[in-house]
Parts: C-alpha cells; sequence; structure tokens
C-alpha cells in the first residue's frame, strides 16, 4: 500500500479497509470545521482536505484492484440492498470497484453521501448524474428535493456546518428546530420525505 497516503491518514502498512475508512473521516470532520478559520488555519484545511480525499480513494482502489468486477445490475442491487440495511460503508466499498461510473453510480453516490449526512456531496453527486441523464425524473426530484433541504437547514440554524451535515430526523439539534411541538412534527415529516425520496426512491 502506498506509505505515503497512509502517513497522511495517520496509518502503517498492513491497515485494514475499516481503519482507512475510520481515519479518513475523523479527519476529514477535521478539517471541516477548520476550514472556516481566519487565515492561515483555514487555508491549510482546505488543502488537507484533498489530500486526504485522494489518499484516501488511492487506498481503497488498492483493495479493490484483485477483486473480481461484478456483473452492473446486479452490483448495484447490492449497493440498493446494502443501503437499504443501513451498511453505508460497505455500499460504499461496492461503489469504489466499479469501473466505468455513469448516472446511475453518481446517483447511488449521493445516496451514500446522503445517509452520512454530506450535503453538499450528495448535491454534487446528483448534479453529475443530471448531466449525464438530464431526463430522468428521479434524479431531478431527488435534486429539487436535496437543495430543499439545504435550504430549510440553513434558514433554520444548522450552522456553518449545516452545508455539508446537515440535519436528521434523529440529529439532537432537530429539537431545537422550529421551537415547538407541531413545528417539530412538521419538520420530521418534511425531512421523511426527502430520505424517501433518496433512499426510498431509489428502489422503485
Amino acid at each position: 500500500m502506498n506509505k505515503q497516503n497512509l502517513e497522511l491518514l495517520g496509518l502503517t502498512e498492513g491497515a485494514t479497509k475499516e481503519e482507512i475508512t475510520s481515519a479518513y473521516e475523523a479527519l476529514r470532520s477535521k478539517y471541516l470545521e477548520e476550514r472556516f478559520m481566519d487565515g492561515e488555519t483555514g487555508n491549510n484545511a482546505a488543502r488537507m482536505l484533498t489530500k486526504i480525499d485522494v489518499a484516501y480513494n488511492e487506498l481503497l482502489s488498492e483493495f479493490t484492484e484483485t477483486r473480481a468486477p461484478e456483473d452492473g445490475d446486479s452490483a448495484y442491487a447490492r449497493v440498493e440492498e446494502l443501503i437499504k440495511a443501513g451498511d453505508v460503508q460497505e455500499a460504499q466499498r461496492v461503489l469504489d470497484s466499479f469501473n466505468e461510473r455513469g448516472a446511475q453510480w453518481h446517483y447511488f453516490q449521493s445516496v451514500v453521501f446522503y445517509r452520512k449526512n454530506w450535503m453538499n456531496e450528495s448535491k454534487k453527486q446528483l448534479e453529475i448524474a443530471l448531466q449525464l441523464d438530464s431526463e430522468n425524473e428521479k434524479y431531478k426530484e431527488a435534486y429539487r428535493k436535496l437543495n430543499d433541504k439545504i435550504n430549510y437547514d440553513a434558514k433554520n440554524g444548522a450552522g456553518g456546518q449545516g452545508v455539508y451535515q446537515g440535519q436528521t430526523v434523529n440529529s439532537a439539534d432537530d429539537e431545537q428546530m422550529g421551537g415547538n411541538w407541531c413545528s417539530s412534527c412538521i419538520q420530521c415529516c418534511y425531512i421523511n420525505m426527502c430520505i424517501n425520496c433518496l433512499c426510498n426512491g431509489c428502489c422503485r
């Protein structure tokens, strides 16, 4: 495995995929917070985000190079099953094994990012899916609802990280949004609609 990439993530030779993913996500969370700081701290964080993204993808690709390719349809069905089961790390691993990455690949990648609460990344993947398949109604509807959710979070106190992480119906901050039971109920229904669009919609 690439020693430089491992060192960048604070790992050593022989690290498992789970360790690589865990180290990447911890560093990514750290630099996402620091990127909004003033001066060199923020600039360095922005540079490091790019570096760890590259290192992470290259390290994962080393695990999949020797893996026998799956049939496209069956692999997407597998991704769908894993997403339904909540195993987003394994879903990501299967997606990483694809050599050809068309509109459907980017759609499923968007769903995985959504499940991780990486809202901006989810949006970017949907935009690519729409560029590749601009007439797909499922993608267009998912994109519209995701934009609505990001805007909703921004207007209701999701904060600086909201554009990246968003809110889910299980997050602690949700109880503070809206200020009363009625508005919280409406919010839960709205966000559930978004989740159904992105996650359950892919099963149709």
